[in-house]
């Protein structure tokens, strides 16, 4: 037997080594027929039984051995960690993503709100526990928030968010590019990611997450420059994850467009492509598509879920308000000052950006417009004094629209622009100062907003709509604005919802939120809920003071990212996005898994405002937003893509309409644009090749359900049972976690007495899992003990089971080994426990027996050496190891057929690339020959001619570059194959862990 490490506190002999091992331990019961509730309920018994030294080392190895992964024991440490009920479709997404070594990604293709999130998390967090850890997640700038709280809140991963400001920190400090610099997966947006596409180009990913990726599916078009640029930069990348509900939109070579994404060798080039697949009612075609599609995109639909995912409903309710006189007045003349072609105020790089902002704050509240009325009046002071510094415009509207770094950061031509002053400009811009500063002065005598007083009506009609479904009497209400914020709690104050008041923004440094930050730190001091970052407990303590205190949430847009919120069933838009993904997330704080009532969502509407009435329509009727099961549908949101354009055409429409009549217009043609994008041929197309039959699905789904909820919740019991081995004393168990009194090691980092459950659990106590430090001590101990031979006495009535193949043996003794088998093959590595045992009188014990021997609860005496084992059990143990390689073997040459297959039809599209040219050129030369026939004159007949000798040179160079290219496509896919081939090979380790012989009473 290999040595591993050495034993603490070994006694000088075998006898006295294990007295003392079961004195650290703990006693060991002879007898467990159960008391309470806990009589009769068998594997659970368990926990009340101390595993020996050898049962300890045998779990340690099962929970922490790299399984197949296709196999859900591949995912089980993850489940165990993971603090989230995961549904089975997620679970089968995350094995479709992890299962082909071979394979450099897929596409997860379930319909909006199925979690595609969580299933990207479960193949991060199984890298992440692999220790391939250089992980890279791309997202909408507006979901970086939400990706990074999901990681930490769901699988206790702390990623780091990557953006201008950020990385010019770390630049600056180290000196060195920053997307190395984070022990943490790294979170960016596409915008940020293709600016330094460099850095990412550089570094060897072993996962890269794209979220959204629709927005890649154009690649093959030179505009889209963005989809270009990370296709480059991850070329490399073997093993990537693109989520999207919307794979195919509007044309076939979408789908191109993404799987070239992931792996250009999956599809030749784009005119192989065309010829072959342009017509999908060709049925071959369709079918060899079909297949092709079948290992890298996997597709589940929300019907197909419902057995395990409850959905409620979204209710509307619109509030309709007609601005005072002054507040029209206000509106007219700022619309007015935004319309004019020059203004000084805006910076032109930045013009069509702020703007935005600033018809936004218009429509929030005469406080939000004010702010940003003298903001700009005052830079434009600093422009005309010639100030040394002048401050950047957006960033200082940045402190009141939180939103507006987010927004920038999808907006191609966003630039400060210079500040070139000429002499005959001076009179202009003091007169653009003196118009801001009189618009400031009329927004500040206003006192009360029709809006604000129409929130009062709202709340009330909203809580009696909460009564009547019988939900909790709370409300988040969104604004874009944090004046509009102040000015709704000052509001509120003085009514019945002033005790209730939550206010939640992007800094949460008002004195309100410190004070509940204060008291949560003091409720919670000693536990996980701490986690040391201010930024993330103080958001931390609102949610949970808005949960358990509050009554109403007023929260800003990029406050509330990445919140959620599902105790709560009112959402009110006080101010209403343009950009329905936005209006999606706001909504999908508290229509998300885990509600348990039907969401009311609360609009305002100024029906006399033409262009805000019809915003209003378009997102409640063709966006379909506000009510139904779902939401935005996936047509919607794959069209708009990431909504930026789709606010600046109303953006525009806002500047350019005045009229009512021209408004209307607009608005049903950008109604019209619209629909002219949904193409229902390819809604019926993308079911017809990328979704299964509801009843195949719902099967595999029951399976995979089965499978998910017993691995997780045999490996939960394996590790409480190895923690109760390990730890002794230290500790106290219950049913549901332990007490841990003392450290079992001084040297033992990071880890705080107190108590201890696993994830899912209720109540303030350390969340214990594989990969926290005590747990990770607890392994480490059992995995390293060297563990001589001994005698293990099971008790087969102390299981409290029945386990009728073991029930002969009883009053039988032999032999059992443990043996580690490792194989890698394929770039992957696998590790294996094979437990094999015999009697002494001759007889093997089959199948899965051995491993349920060992179940039995134990005690331990010394016993002969090891090496006295018969032959017999050797024999078993070798063909035990035959079978798991040819299983093995089997697996991976099912993948290497694939990536064969997948290299063929690879390098046939190209060669019919070539063939379709050849093709082309021959009908060129047959039109010609007509046309020549027909020529009037000798000098037409010349020409064509002439024409036609030209064209059959090209055509014979091209058939001779055919076969030289044909030659090298051959070579190439060779040149792979070899490559895959040296791949294929096993190499195989073997290590015994231990040998002992067995007895069953």
């Amino acid at each position: 037997m290999q040595k591993r490490g050495t034993l603490r506190g070994r006694a000088g002999n075998v006898s006295a080594y294990y007295s003392n091992e079961l004195s650290k331990i703990g006693k060991t019961c002879s007898q467990v027929n159960g008391t309470g509730k806990n009589k009769g309920e068998g594997v659970r018994l368990m926990t009340t039984q101390v595993l020996t030294p050898h049962q300890s080392q045998f779990y340690a190895w099962l929970l922490t051995r790299r399984a197949a992964g296709d196999t859900v024991e591949s995912l089980a440490s993850t489940l165990v960690d993971a603090q989230v009920d995961l549904n089975p479709h997620q679970v089968e997404a995350a094995l479709f993503a992890c299962k082909n070594p071979l394979s450099r990604g897929v596409i997860l293709a379930d319909e909006v709100g199925l979690g595609k999130t969580i299933e990207a998390g479960l193949v991060i967090a199984q890298r992440w526990a692999e220790r391939r850890r250089r992980i890279l997640i791309i997202v909408p700038a507006n979901l970086r928030k939400q990706w990074h709280q999901e990681m930490q809140d769901k699988f206790g991963l702390q990623g780091l968010i990557l953006e201008a400001k950020s990385y010019n920190a770390i630049r600056k400090q180290e000196c060195r590019n920053p997307f190395l610099t984070s022990s943490a997966p790294i979170i960016c947006s596409y915008q940020f990611a293709k600016t330094k596409a460099d850095d990412i180009k550089g570094i060897d990913w072993d996962l890269v997450v794209l979220d959204e990726a629709h927005r890649l599916r154009n690649v093959y078009k030179p505009s889209n420059v963005i989809a270009r640029t990370l296709k480059d930069a991850l070329a490399r990348v073997h093993s990537k994850v693109l989520l999207t509900a919307t794979p195919l939109q509007n044309s076939l070579l979408e789908l191109y467009g993404l799987v070239s994404i992931i792996d250009d060798r999956v599809f030749g080039d784009l005119d192989s492509f065309r010829a072959q697949f342009s017509s999908p009612s060709k049925v071959q075609s369709f079918e060899s598509l079909r297949a092709r599609l079948a290992g890298i995109c996997k597709r589940t639909l929300r019907r197909q879920v419902q057995p395990y995912v409850s959905y409620t409903a979204r209710r509307a309710i619109v509030q309709e308000f007609t601005p005072s006189d002054e507040e029209k007045e206000l509106s007219s003349l700022v619309a007015d000052y935004l319309r004019r072609p020059n203004l000084k105020a805006l910076p032109e790089g930045q013009r069509q950006l702020i703007s935005l902002v600033l018809w936004k704050l218009l429509a929030s509240s005469t406080h939000a417009i004010a702010g940003a009325l003298e903001t700009m009046a005052n830079r434009l002071q600093k422009v005309l004094d010639k100030a040394r510094e002048i401050p950047d415009l957006a960033e200082a509207l940045d402190e009141d629209y939180e939103s507006l770094d987010e927004t920038a950061d999808e907006w191609d031509d966003q630039g400060s622009g210079g500040e070139s002053l000429q002499p005959d400009e001076r009179a202009a811009i003091a007169q653009e100062i003196e118009e801001l500063r009189q618009f400031k002065a009329l927004a500040t005598n206003i006192r009360d907003n029709a809006k604000g007083k129409a929130l009062l009506t709202a709340l009330d009609r909203a809580f009696a709509e909460l009564d009547r479904l019988g939900a909790p009497k709370k409300a988040v209400i969104f604004t874009e604005s944090r004046r509009t914020q102040d000015y709704l709690c000052s509001l509120l104050a003085d009514t019945s919802y002033g005790e209730g008041i939550v206010l939640f923004n992007g800094t949460n440094s008002d004195a309100r939120a410190q004070a509940i930050y204060q008291d949560w730190l003091k409720r919670h001091a000693g536990t996980d809920r701490i986690t040391g970052s201010k930024t993330a407990d103080t958001r931390a303590a609102l949610v949970e003071h808005f949960k358990e205190r509050g009554t109403i949430m007023i929260a800003t847009e990029a406050g509330a990212e990445g919140i959620n919120l599902q105790f709560c069933s009112l959402v009110i838009n006080y101010d209403l996005p343009w950009n329905p993904q936005r209006i999606e997330q706001r909504i999908g704080r508290c229509h998300r898994y885990g509600q348990m009532f039907d969401v009311v969502v609360v609009n305002f509407v100024d029906r006399s405002n033409e262009a805000d009435a019809r915003v209003y329509e378009l997102l409640a009727e063709k966006f379909q937003l506000f009510e139904g099961v779902f939401g935005a549908s996936d047509e919607v949101l794959g069209t708009i893509g990431s909504g930026v354009d789709f606010e600046r055409r109303i953006a525009e429409i806002y500047k350019n309409c005045r009229d009512p009549e021209t408004i209307k217009a607009s608005f049903e043609q950008l109604q019209l644009d619209l629909s002219g994008e949904i193409n229902e041929a390819m809604v019926k197309t993308r079911q017809l090749l990328l979704e299964n039959f509801d009843e195949e699905v719902q099967e595999r789904l029951r399976i995979r359900a089965e499978d998910s909820r017993a691995a997780r919740g045999r490996y939960e019991r394996m590790l409480m049972d190895l923690t109760r081995a390990e730890l002794g004393d230290c500790a106290e168990f219950d049913d549901d976690g332990f007490v841990l009194r003392r450290l079992p090691d001084k040297e033992i980092e990071g880890v705080a007495l107190g108590r201890y459950e696993l994830p899912r659990r209720s109540g303030d106590a350390h969340l214990y899992r594989l990969g926290y430090p005590l747990a990770e001590w607890v392994i480490r101990q059992a995995k390293s003990r060297q563990l001589p031979g001994c005698r293990l006495t099971f008790d087969y009535d102390a299981y409290g089971t029945q386990v009728s193949t073991l029930k002969p043996y009883r009053g039988k003794s032999g032999w059992l080994t443990v043996k580690l088998i490792t194989v890698e093959a394929l770039g992957n590595r696998e590790e294996h426990l094979i437990v094999a045992a015999s009697t002494v009188d001759g007889t093997v014990l089959a199948e899965d027996d051995p491993e349920k021997l060992l179940r039995f609860p134990a005690r331990t005496q010394p016993s002969a050496s090891p090496a006295d084992a018969d032959e017999l059990l050797s024999a078993d143990v070798e063909a035990r190891k035959l079978q798991l390689l040819r299983e093995i073997n089997q697996r991976n040459l099912s993948y290497f057929q694939q990536e064969v297959e997948k290299l063929d039809a690879w390098a046939d599209d190209l060669k019919l690339g070539l063939e379709q040219e050849i093709k082309e050129i021959d009908r060129e030369i047959k039109e010609i020959r007509r046309t020549a026939a027909i020529s009037p004159t000798l000098d037409e007949k010349l020409h064509w001619q002439r024409r036609q000798r030209e064209l059959e040179g090209k055509r014979n160079k091209l058939r001779r570059e055919l076969f030289d290219r044909q030659d090298e496509v051959e070579s190439q896919r060779n040149d792979l194959i070899g490559q895959l081939e040296t791949q294929l090979q096993q190499k195989v380790t073997e290590e015994t862990l231990f040998t002992i012989k067995w007895e069953l009473i």
